[in-house]
């Protein structure tokens, strides 16, 4: 970990000692959680504090990675300051979208950082469009089928709901980060909007499984 940023670092640390309070806590875990019912009550500081917890160590562990092997790649080209936006803004930006598919489902409960993790990785992405991960630690596969078959698989997630996972927060986050990385760099559209027309595939299907009715 000896080329890992500072602000990474604490990233980590600050998730994993919420995550680990959390999962031994159930009222802590209550208290911090996004849900519907104690949002419309006024809890509004939820949309930021279930982003730093987690269902258990495994949805933990995907999402810390994710976000040591693709946080540094943003950090040295825009610095910390524009790192924390795009990592807070997607955060917030994926559990507001997730609240307007189900404010009106009041015991709708889910965590996770998977909002601003997806966030990272599309700006990451687009900085470094020909990056490539190795699937599995094996299988070579560039890094935007990898984040463009993760947020399918988020889609069908959203439409089971059956894992307290917010998926719709991995849309947003992706879409946010998407958006302000090109906000930053607007050279990007022309550079890569080919790639950046790959990454919008899955917000355009989650738009028209919302028109379907089949979210919330």
């Amino acid at each position: 970990m000896d080329n890992i940023s500072m602000v990474t670092l604490v990233l980590l640390v600050i998730n994993g000692l919420v995550t680990y309070q959390g999962l031994n806590d159930f009222n802590f875990f209550n208290k911090y959680c996004f849900s519907i019912n104690q949002i419309n009550r006024g809890e509004k500081y939820r949309f930021l504090t279930a982003g730093f917890l987690h269902v258990d160590w495994m949805h933990f562990i995907f999402n810390m990675m994710t976000l040591y092997f693709f946080a540094d790649t943003i950090v040295s080209v825009v610095g910390v300051f524009y790192f924390l936006v795009i990592y807070l803004v997607s955060l917030l930006v994926g559990n507001v979208l997730t609240y307007q598919f189900y404010k009106h489902v009041p015991f709708y409960r889910a965590v996770g950082a998977s909002g601003a993790i997806m966030g990272v990785l599309y700006a990451s992405i687009m900085l470094n469009p020909d990056m490539v991960l190795g699937l599995y630690f094996i299988i070579p596969i560039p890094a935007y089928l990898f984040a463009v078959g993760y947020l399918l698989y988020s889609l069908y997630g959203l439409q089971k709901n059956n894992d307290s996972i917010g998926h719709s927060a991995h849309i947003g986050g992706a879409l946010a980060g998407l958006l302000l990385i090109i906000l930053k760099f607007p050279i990007l559209v022309q550079l890569e909007y080919k790639l950046i027309a790959i990454l919008l595939i899955p917000v355009i299907i989650l738009v028209v499984m919302y028109k379907k009715n089949k979210i919330g």
